[in-house]
């Protein structure tokens, strides 16, 4: 007996601790990623605005659910594996600069994420900057101290490269069918 009541006395007092962790970290956060890519910034804009894509190269994202759109922009609901998050679009400016918001105010999390599409002589690179908030203390110190900030972002940008490989070779089959490949200078 003595055994059970200290063991349950560690997870009172571990729950304590990251609950006290959360509640001292600051709600909003900013966490930025970068890719290189080698399309020109007009292709790239077109996949990571093309939502209905989103599933067929989106790692957890299933299905994607269109809503009528807000002030002449896009609004979605991506079911996932980690639930249902309604986004939507709140500027854009092709293909350059793409503004996201979580447009959901019950989930425990919000914020936005800014794209960044800047040509370079092999493509463009691709930077999303994460304003983000998490309301809830325990999900803070978790995505603080185990899952980290940047983590969406790495997958959502390690997802687009492999979906810019398959296109890249798909777009090198169709014109190896038309008659060949031109030399890259």
């Amino acid at each position: 007996m003595k055994w059970l009541f200290l063991a349950l006395l560690v997870v009172v007092l571990l729950v304590v601790v990251v609950l006290v962790v959360g509640w001292m970290l600051p709600v909003a956060h900013v966490a930025s990623r970068s890719a290189s890519l080698n399309a020109p910034p007009e292709a790239v804009w077109r996949m990571i605005t093309d939502i209905d894509a989103f599933p067929s190269w989106r790692d957890g994202v299933r299905n994607v659910e269109r809503l009528p759109d807000r002030n002449g922009y896009p609004v979605w609901v991506e079911d996932g594996t980690t639930g249902r998050i309604t986004l939507a679009v709140e500027r854009s400016e092709p293909p350059h600069t793409l503004v996201t918001r979580i447009a959901d105010p019950d989930l425990p999390f919000g914020g936005t994420w800014t794209y960044t599409i800047t040509p370079t002589s092999n493509g463009c690179t691709l930077t999303i900057t994460e304003n983000g908030e998490i309301y809830n203390p325990v999900f803070r110190a978790m995505a603080r101290f185990v899952f980290g900030y940047e983590s969406t972002l790495a997958s959502y940008l390690e997802g687009l490269k492999k979906a810019e490989g398959r296109s890249q070779k798909a777009e090198g089959r169709s014109q190896k069918a038309e008659g060949g490949l031109q030399k890259a200078k």
